[in-house]
């Protein structure tokens, strides 16, 4: 279940609306505790793609990615998944908590809230930072600057770590990564966590959350901070813990895979959490059915495959880490939550970061997480990567471009830094799927094309890393250039 993403399209979830019980039922639900919260109707723009909402603050948010969580679960099961496990990035813990039954649909949603109130009302002043790098150098640059609020906050993938400290810390950190010649994005969360310093947050939080109801849960749930499965820990600890904890994903992927999951399903819109598992664990099979064209019959494909014994099916029982007996054979995998959006992938991808999913039979296993202290200040080697040349930055001659034209200017600037010729860009190529185009490539391109045509907005709009498509950048191009024309 992935954690804090970009907002979700407007109508994403028409057809899950249309075609399942399940899920009208939920997000009837979701709505009503949004009403009593005094919060606008969550799934009207989710449902119907022209409806509006005149109020985006990050509760709307996280409630709407919510939705579209639980709605995706709710259609594996409905077309015959059965989780092996359920995991969540970060916030999407609580999203993994309600679709495994550990608590109710309503908790869950008056739990994000108090969760962001409180992270609201702290009102740090800190920020977060993906690096493409292994937790151990991300861990070493952070303790160069030494100060106790500036820490590893994510361990996504083996080249995929998230820092958050102050903004005026990470800022630096920023330019020494660069100098090393690092990879690194800003995250555009709402609430930078997983430091010590949310220390006051999570006192604010089991001191004002409502106490919620809640039980043992049909399915497994994996914690990434914790390290281990969720029994009966209160959902209260749970939230406020992990906003100072470290979040192990790639821990928690690993040792999924070892014990026999091989097939993992992310239960939102686009690929952020799968992006870690590929990068983790290369050679098993992840799907993001929002992300295909058909989802439905893509969950009913992979269900097909797995019950007729296919090369991603496996039938080793994975054992429960927290003594409750084994858990249930994997079948197919769906991974849950991930930018926490800091699950956000570098390109990273927003994370809660950037950023997790559940395995359609959502897998689940996790090691033991290290204590979050401040790194010894360590010598930093940089990584062996290519140089990355700085291209020439040109400013457009006019305020606005057509389509065609800004097209043609990208296919040629990511013909150049690719080494393709531009025809062969095709507008709706997936950058990653077809072209090959990893992550980091796609941060450096897009800094590029903001450059190109003075978008500086342009670098923290993740939802292009996560789409991917040439068509998709162009359009945004095109956009932008006319509201900057029009001002």
């Amino acid at each position: 279940m992935p954690g804090t993403v970009a907002a979700p399209r407007g109508g994403i979830l028409c057809d899950f609306y249309n075609r399942y019980e399940t899920v009208r039922e939920t997000l009837s639900r979701i709505d009503k505790a949004a009403r009593e919260m005094g919060l606008p109707n969550i799934s009207a723009r989710l449902i119907e793609p022209n409806e509006t909402s005149d109020q985006r603050g990050p509760e709307v948010q996280y409630l709407e990615i919510f939705a579209v969580s639980i709605a995706t679960h709710h259609m594996l099961i409905a077309e015959g998944a059965r989780p092996v496990a359920i995991v969540g990035q970060s916030i999407g813990e609580l999203w993994a908590l309600a679709a495994a039954g550990h608590l109710s649909v309503e908790d869950a949603a008056r739990l994000a809230v108090a969760r962001s109130q409180v992270l609201t009302r702290q009102s740090w002043d800190g920020k977060m930072l993906a690096v493409g790098v292994d937790g151990r150098r991300a861990e070493s640059l952070a303790g160069l600057i030494s100060h106790p609020h500036l820490v590893l906050a994510c361990e996504n993938a083996p080249r995929q770590s998230v820092i958050s400290g102050p903004e005026a810390l990470i800022e630096h950190v920023e330019r020494v990564a660069d100098a090393l010649g690092w990879p690194s994005f800003p995250l555009g969360v709402p609430h930078p966590t997983h430091s010590p310093a949310m220390a006051q947050a999570a006192r604010d939080l089991r001191a004002t959350a409502p106490r919620v109801p809640y039980g043992a849960g049909r399915w497994r749930v994996c914690s990434p901070w914790l390290g281990r499965d969720i029994g009966d820990d209160d959902p209260v600890d749970l939230v406020a813990g992990a906003l100072t904890a470290r979040v192990r994903m790639l821990h928690t992927i690993r040792d999924l895979h070892a014990a026999g999951a091989d097939t993992f399903v992310e239960c939102g819109e686009w690929p952020v959490v799968t992006k870690f598992v590929e990068a983790s664990v290369p050679g098993v099979r992840c799907v993001v059915p929002l992300s295909e064209s058909d989802p439905v019959e893509a969950v009913r494909a992979l269900i097909t495959e797995s019950a007729e014994g296919g090369p991603f099916r496996s039938r080793v029982p994975v054992r429960s880490g927290n003594g409750h007996g084994p858990a249930a054979q994997v079948s197919v995998s769906v991974p849950a939550e991930p930018v926490p959006v800091h699950s956000a992938a570098v390109p990273l991808p927003r994370t809660d970061v950037p950023v997790a999913a559940a395995p359609v039979s959502y897998v689940a296993s996790v090691a033991s997480p290290a204590p979050a202290a401040a790194a010894a200040p360590v010598a930093v080697a940089p990584v062996a990567e290519a140089p990355v040349t700085a291209a020439p930055v040109t400013t457009p001659t006019s305020a606005g471009l057509d389509y065609e034209t800004v097209l043609a200017e990208l296919q040629t600037l990511y013909g150049d830094f690719l080494g393709y010729p531009p025809d062969l860009l095709g507008e709706d190529d997936g950058l990653e799927s077809e072209l090959g185009v990893e992550s980091l490539k796609q941060v450096v391109l897009l800094g590029r094309v903001s450059d190109r045509f003075d978008l500086p907005g342009l670098r923290s709009n993740s939802s292009l890393l996560t789409v991917g498509t040439l068509r998709r950048i162009a359009e945004t191009v095109v956009e932008a250039r006319a509201e900057a024309a029009g001002r």
